[in-house]
C-alpha cells in the first residue's frame, strides 16, 4: 500500500502511483461473479457473448469501478473517499493489461476539511480509455 506521508504537499497536477495490473482472464471474471452476484453469462460464456455480437466475453463495469476504488485505497484511507463516480467508456476484454492512473486536478477546502479532487480512469495496454471518472479524497 502506498500511502501519501505528506498531505500538504499534495497540489493540482499530482500523480497518483499507478496501479497495473495482470492481464484480464476469464478466470477473474468467474471469481468477480461469485463476488459480487453478478452472473450475467455475458461476462463468463463465450457463446452467450458472441450471440450477442460481441466477439468474446468482457469485464463488468463494477470490477472495473473496483480497480479504481483500489487505486484510490492505495493512495488514501478509504474513510477519506468523499465522492467517486464514473462513466464507462469501453469494454474491457479478457487478456488486456489494465493499468489505473489518477491525477490531482483541485485542492480545496470543504466541511474543514482539506480535499483533493481527482481525475482517474483505466485504460489498456494500447492506451485505450475503458472508464474515466473523478474521486474526492480528504487529505489528512
Amino acid at each position: 500500500m502506498t500511502r501519501l506521508l505528506d498531505p500538504q504537499s499534495v497540489e493540482a497536477g499530482t500523480e497518483l502511483p499507478a496501479l497495473e495490473l495482470p492481464p484480464l482472464t476469464r478466470l477473474t471474471l468467474a471469481l468477480y461473479c461469485g463476488a459480487s452476484g453478478d452472473h450475467n453469462p455475458i461476462h463468463v460464456d463465450r457463446d452467450f457473448a458472441r450471440a450477442a455480437g460481441q466477439p468474446d466475453v468482457f469485464a463488468h463495469g463494477m470490477l472495473s469501478m473496483a480497480w479504481l476504488g483500489r487505486l484510490l485505497t492505495d493512495w488514501v484511507p478509504q474513510t477519506a473517499i468523499r465522492d467517486f463516480s464514473v462513466r464507462f467508456a469501453a469494454l474491457t476484454q479478457v487478456g488486456e493489461r489494465i493499468c489505473c492512473t489518477g491525477r490531482v486536478t483541485e485542492v480545496f477546502t470543504a466541511d474543514g476539511e482539506r480535499r483533493a479532487r481527482l481525475a482517474i480512469q483505466t485504460a489498456n495496454e494500447a492506451g485505450v480509455v475503458k472508464l474515466q471518472g473523478e474521486a474526492v479524497v480528504a487529505l489528512a
